[in-house]
C-alpha cells in the first residue's frame, strides 16, 4: 500500500512539472505575441489591411506558380498559335507590303526583308525586329514599320543624302555628310559631285563640311578636297586651280575665308594663277604657268586693320610690267 502511494506521489509530481512547463511555453508565446503586436501597432496599417496584404501575397505567389507550371507545359505557345490561327481565319495576315520614301535605295532590299513576314498573322509580326534589319541597309538613316489592317505592312524609309564621293585605291564610294559609305559608284555617277581623296580622308568628312561652311560662296566651285599628310587640305576648284590650306582647324578656316574675300574682289578663280599656297600665315604664294619662281603676295590682315589688296596687286605681273 505504501509503495502504491509513493508511486502515485511521483506521478503527481511529474504531472505538476509538466503543467508548469506548459504554462512557461504559453507565457513565452504570449510575450512574443505581445511584442509582435506592439511592433505592428507602431505601423500605420490596420489589422484588416494586414490581412488583405497577406492574402494578396498568397494569391500572387499562387499565380506565379501557376504561370510557371503552364510555361513548362507549353500553354503560352499554344495560346499564341491559337491566336495566330484565329487572326488568319479573320483575314488578319500579311498579304501586301507598301514601301515609301525610297529614291536611291534598291527597293528589292526592303522587300526581301519585309516579304519574310508574308502570310504571317498580323499579331505575330515583330515590328521592331524588322525595323532593326532595315536600319542595317547602307542607305537607310531611319525607318518606321506599321501595321495597316487587315493585311498590309507599311514601311516608311528616310534615306541618307549623298554629299560627296570618296576616292579609294580601287573604287569610288558615294558617302553622306558624315562619311557614311552608301554604295560603290562608277565615274558617270561620280561626275559633278565633290571628290574627297587622300589616306584617312573618309574620317575627316565631318570636319571638311565644317571647313567648307566657313566660306559657302566657294562651295559650288569646289571640285576636289585632298587630305594631305593626315594634317591639312588641298582644294581643287572646277577651274583646275589648287588652293593649299594650312594645318589646324582655325587656321585653315581663316585662310579659306581670306581666299573667298580675295576672290570676291579680285576674281582669282578663272585667272592666270594655277595654284595658291596659303600655308604661310603672313604670305600668299602664287604659282603662274611659265614662271620658275612663285609670285609672293602679303596676306591681308584682319578686317579693320588694313585695306584689302587691290586686284592689280593680287595678280602676277607680266615680264613687261616687271621691267617697268
Amino acid at each position: 500500500m505504501s509503495q502504491t502511494i509513493k508511486r502515485g506521489g511521483k506521478s503527481v509530481r511529474k504531472a505538476v512539472a509538466a503543467q508548469g512547463k506548459v504554462r512557461q511555453v504559453r507565457a513565452a508565446k504570449a510575450k512574443t505575441g505581445s511584442a509582435v503586436g506592439a511592433a505592428l501597432a507602431w505601423l500605420p496599417i490596420s489589422e484588416a489591411q494586414w490581412q488583405r496584404l497577406f492574402l494578396a501575397l498568397i494569391l500572387g505567389g499562387a499565380a506565379v506558380l501557376a504561370w510557371t507550371v503552364a510555361s513548362f507545359a507549353g500553354v503560352p505557345a499554344m495560346a499564341e498559335t491559337q491566336l495566330a490561327n484565329m487572326a488568319r481565319d479573320a483575314g488578319l495576315e500579311v498579304r501586301r507590303v507598301e514601301v515609301r520614301g525610297v529614291k536611291n535605295l534598291n527597293e528589292l532590299q526592303v522587300y526581301e526583308r519585309a516579304l519574310a513576314e508574308k502570310d504571317r498573322a498580323m499579331p505575330l509580326v515583330d515590328i521592331e525586329a524588322l525595323r532593326g534589319e532595315l536600319l542595317q541597309l547602307s542607305w537607310v538613316e531611319d525607318a518606321r514599320v506599321s501595321r495597316q489592317l487587315p493585311d498590309s505592312l507599311v514601311i516608311d524609309i528616310v534615306e541618307r543624302k549623298p554629299a560627296a564621293v570618296l576616292r579609294k585605291a580601287d573604287k569610288l564610294v558615294l558617302i553622306d555628310a558624315t562619311g557614311h559609305e552608301l554604295e560603290v559608284v562608277g565615274p558617270a555617277r561620280a561626275k559633278g559631285k565633290l571628290m574627297v581623296s587622300g589616306p584617312g580622308a573618309g574620317r575627316q568628312v565631318v570636319a571638311l563640311q565644317e571647313l567648307i561652311a566657313a566660306a559657302p560662296a566657294l562651295k559650288p566651285q569646289l571640285r576636289e578636297a585632298e587630305w594631305v599628310g593626315n594634317r591639312r587640305w588641298n582644294f581643287t576648284f572646277k577651274t583646275g586651280q589648287v588652293l593649299a590650306l594650312p594645318e589646324g582647324t582655325e587656321k585653315s578656316a581663316k585662310a579659306l575665308m581670306t581666299f573667298a574675300r580675295l576672290d570676291g574682289v579680285n576674281r582669282l578663280l578663272g585667272g592666270k594663277v594655277a595654284a595658291f599656297d596659303m600655308r604661310a600665315g603672313d604670305r600668299i604664294y602664287l604659282r603662274v604657268p611659265g614662271r620658275t619662281d612663285p609670285v609672293e603676295q602679303p596676306a591681308p590682315k584682319a578686317e579693320g586693320t588694313a585695306e584689302t589688296p587691290k586686284a592689280d596687286d593680287a595678280k602676277p605681273k607680266t615680264k613687261s610690267e616687271e621691267k617697268n
